[in-house]
């Protein structure tokens, strides 16, 4: 078997786990579903992961990563602190759309982890809402951004992000583009900057 193939078979055991670990939760799905499902052997699985939990702390700490990469990205825009804010505020609403599933595995299921485990992937939560932190903190400094306690307004984000996760569907009133603009504006507004809406729709 290639490298190439081995991570291809890597991919495949993760995304139809997650669809099982959303579909019957991580406890009602077994390693023979996780295996059926990915076209292999039970025995196979083993050349991948070492255990279900294991398989769970890689979908859980995969969209962990992808978050912070992808957001991390959207801030190296060109802009005040507000506009980086903004840029990795849509990224992170936009992400949580197009990945629900994983966000809802990474909520529903943290509690099925082992102490260990439950910690690895709470310390990169931690790390991802002090990014968050930093960006509102920096956009208080620059005298553009009314901010109140930074930690609370990151856990505000955060519940955004899931509430959109757990509801948006395509194809309904508002697409994506535009939901992200209207939350947004809510967080810009929340910050109390004078040109917050003129700002989304300057960017949208």
């Amino acid at each position: 078997m290639t490298v190439l193939s081995e991570r291809n078979s890597a991919d495949v055991i993760r995304s139809e786990a997650a669809q099982l670990f959303f579909d019957r939760g991580y406890d009602a799905t077994s390693l023979r579903q996780i295996a059926a499902a990915s076209g292999l052997k039970v025995g196979s699985l083993y050349n991948h992961i070492d255990s279900k939990e294991h398989l769970l702390l890689q979908i859980m700490g995969r969209i962990i990563d992808d978050l912070m990469d992808v957001t991390s990205k959207a801030a190296m825009v060109t802009g005040d602190a507000v506009e980086r804010l903004q840029a990795a505020l849509a990224a992170h609403l936009t992400f949580h759309a197009e990945r629900a599933q994983e966000v809802f595995i990474g909520n529903a299921e943290l509690r099925s982890l082992s102490e260990g485990a439950r910690q690895v992937v709470i310390e990169k939560r931690h790390e991802y809402e002090l990014f968050l932190q930093r960006l509102v903190e920096d956009a208080g400094r620059a005298g553009i951004a009314d901010v109140i306690d930074a930690k609370i307004h990151v856990y505000s984000f955060v519940a955004q992000a899931t509430h959109i996760a757990g509801w948006f569907k395509p194809g309904g009133r508002m697409n994506l583009d535009e939901i992200v603009a209207v939350y947004t504006k809510l967080v810009l507004r929340e910050l109390n900057i004078p040109d917050a809406d003129a700002r989304v729709i300057q960017n949208a």
